[in-house]
């Protein structure tokens, strides 16, 4: 493979979508739709669509979310079940690129590294690496929407443990899951409580010899079933679209009275989610030990289990859970806090992801480097003093496509707005005196405090707060007038909006 890098001619595009997965082709599908005149093109650093979907490959890969929710608005969810599995969405999400056309826009191995905005020309000059020829590629656009997710696709996060390369046995990052692993009749160990441990667990306990789960702390786990009765009933007696409508609200409202439950009265909630394990596990199971976290419920986001399968597999015996610390690795296995020694063939380490903004590319405006940790989150989808540039951040307390439609519908809605009025760029300007310390992640997770430092802040209200409150986004990302007193608007180089310019 050539190293050999060479520019080529510049082409320009209106929008440019950074990343082809879940939001990036949703993201498009919005503005072909909403913007027709506008040209856009998708770069996408991997040799293929799908985004995590694509990505992770390890046994039993499913959504965290229910498929009504986790689908987008205006395509639905048919299949079966509404916890589906990784191949299914990732047909879901090729199957809509296609059928809108938006598969012939993407430009695989694509990697973008870097962006720079020109004020006097009202465009960003995008720097992209070709991971298959090793070639530079330069791009302009209009507007820059990085629907590139939130952590690192390159490097999963794995701790620094003590005597690791002692270990006589395979040792797997969920993220780079070999396809050719056999761990048939092996013991496997897998670190983590997250939702990728609670998946693999059940899904290795049918072919392994055993599989425990060694976890630091407990998580909240709860069960819900695979497929969703009332969606059944509705897409035998409703239209598709309509059906799926109903579902979609109706799992948006359980999923909003529950956050809000927890937020208000975290004890109840506490002692609602070790009920539902304890009627699914034995009498004399250990569930304070392994299910009761020292946080409350939402702190962190919770495990969602289908058809309790992660509990059967511990009522069978084949699985089990451990809760302690990690002393050393071991030649066998791994060495406790406590003492005991755990054997294993092969060690998962589901030990969570390394975050990163934008897909990691630096950006910088009118020849100044931006220190996102030094800018503030508008509406959770734009930057304090950065023109014509958006993210696409779901929600840590539902589905992320929710969030994802929405703003890409606002996008749409913006640019509309700056075509009637004459506009070339809108810059977000934060006015308070000072920045804000409040995280824009906000939980508790040990993957969000590592990098939480690195993302960008925000504010105490909104448009400069994040409500993780579907409802409440609908009203200001869908309907709420696009030009409020946040936001400059532009033309060219001189100022034409109402508003007065203020330092970002």
């Amino acid at each position: 493979m050539s190293t050999t890098k060479a520019k080529t001619a510049v082409e320009h595009v209106d929008v440019l979508i950074v990343g082809a997965g879940l939001s990036g082709i949703g993201a498009a599908c919005h503005l072909r739709s909403d913007c027709p005149g506008k040209t856009f093109a998708i770069l996408e650093a991997r040799e293929a669509s799908g985004g995590t979907w694509d990505l992770f490959r390890y046994p039993g890969i499913r959504s965290d979310s229910d498929m009504f929710t986790l689908g987008y608005s205006f395509r639905p969810w048919l299949e079966a079940k509404a916890i589906a599995d990784g191949p299914s969405i990732l047909d879901y999400i090729r199957d809509t690129a296609r059928d809108h056309g938006i598969d012939e826009q993407i430009r695989y191995h694509h990697r973008v590294v870097r962006a720079e905005w020109s004020t006097e020309e009202s465009r960003w000059t995008v720097e992209a690496e070709r991971t298959d020829t090793g070639e530079t590629v330069h791009l302009t656009c209009g507007f820059m929407l990085a629907c590139t997710g939130y952590y690192n696709y390159d490097e999963g996060y794995t701790p620094e443990f003590e005597g690791i390369e002692g270990f006589g046995g395979q040792i797997i990052h969920p993220q780079h899951w070999p396809a050719d692993l056999d761990y048939d009749a092996k013991r496997v160990i897998v670190i983590g409580s997250g939702a990728t441990a609670v998946t693999l667990v059940p899904a290795m306990a049918e072919r392994a010899a055993s599989v425990t789960m060694l976890q630091r702390s407990p998580t909240y786990i709860v069960s819900m079933p695979a497929k969703d009765p009332v969606a059944d009933l509705l897409r035998k007696t409703l239209p598709s679209k309509v059906a799926y409508s109903i579902a979609r609200w109706k799992n948006v409202a359980i999923q909003l009275g529950f956050y809000n439950l927890a937020q208000r009265f975290p004890r109840l909630t506490r002692a609602v989610l070790r009920k539902g394990v304890a009627m699914r596990l034995p009498n004399d199971y250990e569930i304070d030990k392994h299910f009761n976290p020292r946080y409350d419920p939402w702190d962190q986001r919770i495990c969602l289990v289908p058809d309790a399968d992660l509990f059967k597999a511990l009522r069978g015996g084949k699985a089990s859970i451990v809760t302690d610390g990690i002393e050393a690795f071991t030649e066998r296995g791994l060495k406790l806090t406590s003492g005991t020694e755990l054997e294993a063939d092969i060690i998962i380490t589901a030990t969570g992801l390394n975050l990163v903004a934008l897909g990691g590319m630096s950006v910088a405006v009118d020849g100044r480097d931006v220190d996102f940790s030094e800018c503030v989150a508008y509406k959770g989808m734009m930057f304090s003093g950065i023109p014509n540039a958006a993210v696409t951040f779901g929600y840590t307390n539902a589905s992320w496509t929710l969030k994802a439609d929405l703003v890409a519908q606002h996008i749409c809605r913006l640019l509309q707005h700056m075509d009637a009025n004459g506009y070339t760029q809108v810059t977000p300007r934060w006015s308070g005196a000072a920045l804000p310390e409040d995280p824009f992640i906000d939980l508790a997770s040990g993957y969000v405090l590592r990098s939480a430092a690195e993302f960008p802040k925000q504010g105490p209200r909104s448009p400069w707060r994040l409500h993780q409150n579907y409802a409440r986004d609908i009203l200001l990302l869908r309907h709420r007038d696009v030009d409020d007193a946040a936001l400059e608007f532009s033309a060219a180089t001189s100022t034409v909006g109402k508003n007065t310019p203020i330092a970002a």
